[in-house]
């Protein structure tokens, strides 16, 4: 889940298309909804078209014009929570001494709200891993918000190449420690190791021609 974004953009919530009217984004929010209720209470398999657009009170007509398929729907949930999540953590910004800390602490924050809806994070996982190319859009968004967050944290506006390389490696162990962990292969203990080593990257990447964010 890796992108170039900067922690003030606001990255699309879409596909390029006309902006939804009030009525068609209160409907877009009740599907979301549904789809993260379902795959909370069941996982990925539970969260099934027809159900979705029951429980949205939509026809399923109109759920697959807003969503082609379940593996969009999904991503789109991945990346709705991920936004709700950047905004909560704007509001309570990580206390870390250096940047390593702050996108250390940001992470397991992160972390510990999907642990919270585990059957959720396996259905919106599962999905980034079987989305295929006609899915780009909505996991390139996905992609740009999990970067931001983290250069939120490190509290960067314009981060060099180099930094942008270790975002990248940082999101890729991520991604990976969470799988693992929904998988039982990992326990949290070791995902909070993995997530400070690779962090540590930070240090090796910080210049001081580096612009720091004031957002």
């Amino acid at each position: 889940m890796t992108a170039d974004a900067r922690p003030g953009e606001q990255p699309p919530t879409d596909r390029a298309t006309p902006p939804l009217t009030e009525r068609q984004e209160a409907r877009r929010r009740r599907i979301l909804h549904a789809s993260a209720q379902l795959a909370s209470r069941g996982g990925f398999e539970a969260v099934q078209m027809r159900e979705v657009a029951e429980a949205a009170g939509v026809a399923l007509g109109t759920l697959y014009r807003y969503f082609p398929s379940k593996i969009h729907l999904l991503v789109a949930t991945m990346q709705d929570q991920l936004q709700h999540m950047h905004s909560t953590l704007r509001k309570r910004p990580p206390a870390g001494d250096d940047a390593a800390q702050r996108v250390a602490e940001t992470l397991m924050r992160a972390f510990r709200a999907l642990q919270r809806e585990p059957h959720l994070a396996d259905a919106m996982v599962r999905a980034l891993t079987f989305a295929d190319r006609s899915v780009s859009p909505e996991v390139d968004t996905v992609s740009r918000l999990t970067t931001a967050i983290i250069l939120d944290a490190m509290g960067l506006e314009h981060p060099t190449p180099e930094q942008l390389s270790a975002v990248r490696v940082i999101e890729h162990t991520w991604h990976s420690a969470l799988i693992t962990w929904l998988s039982g292969r990992a326990s949290i203990a070791q995902v909070k190791i993995d997530i400070e080593t690779v962090c540590r990257l930070i240090d090796l990447t910080d210049e001081s021609g580096a612009t720091p964010w004031r957002g």
